[in-house]
């Protein structure tokens, strides 16, 4: 049984991929870039392109199983919306291909419903905030030991990486996942301040955490990640100040074990903030 990842170097991919590996499945890792892909030597990387159906042909023959990832990027190094697309024809390529069993991840609108409609097994699964989106305080807390963040009231339960990967990594292997829509979190309810501190353990450092007012917050996310974005992550700040995100038991439920920490994800990425 051939397994098909797409989206393979990115943050989940390569975690989806460590874990199929590791559980002795054939997998095939498609990218736009096999040369740079840096894989597992076990795997079948090849050239593709979710946003040109025809280019998924070769790499679709013989597979059963894919994990799809829910955006295309139209520029190398998107800044903008508009540089990102929905891979809503590769559902239809997978299943012209014979593809069994589809896993998709943040699949919104249109994507969402092509699978839904598809005749494969499908799978959903839904993270809520990731924890690398805590590498936007990275160069504060190298340079200065201090994250100034402009909403403080706002909590979070951000996931690791690596157990949205070993969720997908669960529907795509075992049994019981079909039709299922899995929304995931980390395991602790923590304010930024308490997320400041998880991260100071983590990688072994006292930091410092500085309230910043809203227009000032505004600012500084606008600084490390333009203002489109910044917008659309204030929104998610403002929304969680009255109404916090939920402390799901999702991971537990489909791995069998407890979701990592931030602690343990700081650790992890300790060399970003360091």
């Amino acid at each position: 049984m051939t397994i098909l990842v797409t989206g393979a170097t990115g943050n989940v991919g390569r975690n989806v991929v460590r874990g199929l590996v590791e559980q002795g499945a054939r997998v095939r890792a498609l990218t736009r870039s096999p040369r740079t892909a840096r894989l597992p030597e076990a795997v079948e990387v090849v050239q593709g392109d979710l946003l040109h159906p025809r280019t998924l042909a070769p790499a679709l023959e013989g597979v059963e199983r894919m994990f799809l990832f829910p955006q295309a990027y139209r520029v190398p190094a998107p800044e903008r919306f508009d540089d990102v697309a929905d891979p809503t024809r590769a559902v239809e390529a997978a299943a012209k291909a014979g593809v069994r069993r589809l896993v998709a991840m943040s699949a919104t609108g249109d994507l969402r419903a092509a699978i839904t409609d598809s005749p494969m097994e499908w799978t959903l699964v839904d993270p809520g905030e990731f924890m690398l989106n805590k590498q936007y305080w990275a160069h504060s807390i190298r340079t200065e030991g201090v994250v100034r963040f402009g909403y403080p009231d706002s909590p979070g339960c951000p996931v690791h990486e690596a157990d949205i990967a070993d969720v997908i990594t669960a529907a795509l292997l075992g049994d019981g996942h079909t039709g299922a829509t899995y929304e995931l979190s980390g395991p602790h309810l923590l304010t930024p301040a308490e997320q400041v501190r998880a991260i100071g353990e983590g990688i072994g450092r006292d930091l410092r955490f500085e309230p910043l007012t809203r227009h000032e917050g505004r600012a500084e996310l606008v600084r490390q990640c333009g203002e489109e974005a910044a917008d659309h992550i204030i929104e998610y700040y403002v929304e969680w100040a009255t109404n916090p995100p939920r402390v799901l038991p999702t991971v537990e439920q489909v791995t069998g074990r407890p979701g990592r920490t931030l602690r343990t994800w700081a650790a992890d990425h300790a060399a970003s903030f360091r």
